[in-house]
């Protein structure tokens, strides 16, 4: 109907389509509500002006199927994906008992508006465990609950860099650490890693940077663990410039050649802030992180955290509470620290039983993935899409790089959530494309 036109009477209408009056008059009232139609007294009801919106023209969007990364692998496709932990070991049972029983029992100011610095019990309960497990020296007023690591980084992004800045950061880095990082007017100043993280004699000089990132505990991706005498050089070299160090603890938890390193924090508190998670400790969907400032930007980063969004869900923080609290964390890590060593080790004993002397094997002392590094190949954009095509999906460390085409021979491959058989043909098909490139290499 168009706009002017006069609408039949609800007597009318409902007679012509045998329902009862009263829908029909229900139907008038909400068109009468939304100002679809109006009334005329005297007159009837009409369609009012303006109420057409023309159509935009039909666009061909591809299926959910075609939309999708999926090959004709896709139901078998091995991915060696770093940062994932074992899925399916996940304490199902516990932890539903224990938010069973936090939603039974807790607090009823527990269902309101928490506090954007997070419930006070995991705080309290987490400066315990922190300072037992990591050496981490604090206070649960420096604490923040944050929605994983990555809304902490994106909180010291916001905290710290402005128009002009200058951040020091690791090279080769998580791609998506330097798109956080790289706020408008901010200049991100690479320094180069090796086998033992940040190169610190290559720190900058001449400038005066916000922070500098680092991942001292297990350097991603490579895998270095920064040793003390680095340690040193950088908390020298943050406060001569008066800059912060901003400390992610990458995957410190599962060491398996010794006990896991004392953080940096603990080294100096007031220069240190401080990054960890539960993503790779327990599962990445609980979204559960947190971000330890030195008092002087306590204030500054609560009210961040307000405004980014209020607070961290309450029922979450204090499930978890308890399951740190009761020991289990501890029971937990222990157990898959064993799970995640045995995964590792075939892993490594089938990279050389298939590649032999072709490869060097790096960062495989602590976390959940290590780097292989290949004497004869170029992971190129065609050859990881041959490779995927062939049922495998792997990582290369190039697209981590900030300097191009020094880390080209490089592959991450993450071991968590992957069994042995996965392992075996994962590799077996990796060994199967590799080959094939090479004849088709050389017959060109």
């Amino acid at each position: 109907m168009h706009s002017g036109e006069r609408l039949p009477s609800t007597r009318d209408l409902a007679a012509s389509l045998r329902v009862s009056r009263n829908i029909v008059v229900e139907a008038y009232e909400q068109l009468l509500a939304e100002g679809y139609i109006e009334g005329r007294h005297g007159s009837g009801t009409f369609v009012s002006e303006g109420t057409y919106l023309e159509g935009l023209a039909d666009e061909k969007f591809p299926s959910i199927d075609m939309r999708s990364d999926s090959s004709r692998y896709e139901t078998e496709l091995i991915d060696f994906r770093p940062g994932i932990p074992a899925l399916n070991l996940f304490p199902r049972k516990l932890w539903g008992q224990l938010a069973e029983y936090t939603y039974i029992n807790g607090p009823d100011a527990a269902f309101g508006y928490g506090k954007p610095e997070g419930c006070e019990e995991l705080r309290s309960v987490l400066t315990r465990y922190l300072r037992r497990t990591r050496g981490v020296i604090c206070e649960q007023e420096q604490l923040i609950i944050t929605t994983g690591a990555t809304q902490a980084l994106s909180l010291i992004a916001k905290l710290m860099l402005a128009d002009g800045s200058d951040a020091v950061i690791e090279d080769p880095i998580t791609h998506e650490i330097q798109t956080m990082f790289s706020m408008p007017g901010t200049t991100l100043y690479p320094v180069p890693v090796d086998h033992q993280g940040m190169q610190t004699q290559l720190l900058p000089l001449d400038i005066q940077p916000s922070f500098v990132y680092v991942t001292p505990s297990h350097q991603y991706p490579l895998g270095g663990v920064l040793p003390i005498q680095r340690r040193v050089q950088l908390i020298q070299y943050a406060r001569s410039t008066g800059c912060y160090i901003v400390e992610d603890d990458y995957d410190s938890e599962f060491r398996y050649e010794s006990a896991p390193v004392s953080s940096l924090q603990g080294l100096d508190p007031d220069r240190v802030i401080y990054i960890g998670t539960f993503s790779k400790i327990l599962s990445p969907a609980l979204r559960m992180g947190y971000l330890i400032l030195p008092q002087s930007l306590i204030a500054r980063g609560r009210n961040l955290k307000r405004l980014t969004d209020l607070h961290t869900p309450s029922m979450e923080q204090l499930t978890l509470a308890r399951f740190i609290d009761e020991g289990y964390l501890d029971r937990h890590i222990a157990k898959m620290r064993k799970i995640y060593r045995k995964r590792r080790d075939f892993l490594i004993a089938t990279l050389m039983a298939s590649f032999a002397d072709r490869i060097t094997i790096m960062g495989h002392s602590t976390g959940l993935h290590l780097v292989v590094e290949f004497t004869d190949v170029v992971f190129t954009p065609s050859l990881l899409d041959a490779i995927e095509q062939n049922g495998v999906k792997i990582y290369p460390v190039e697209v981590h790089a900030m300097n191009k085409g020094k880390q080209n021979h490089r592959i991450i491959l993450g071991y968590g959530n992957l069994t042995e058989a996965e392992v075996a043909k994962g590799i077996q098909r990796l060994a199967a494309a590799l080959s094939q490139a090479a004849r088709t290499s050389s017959t060109a």
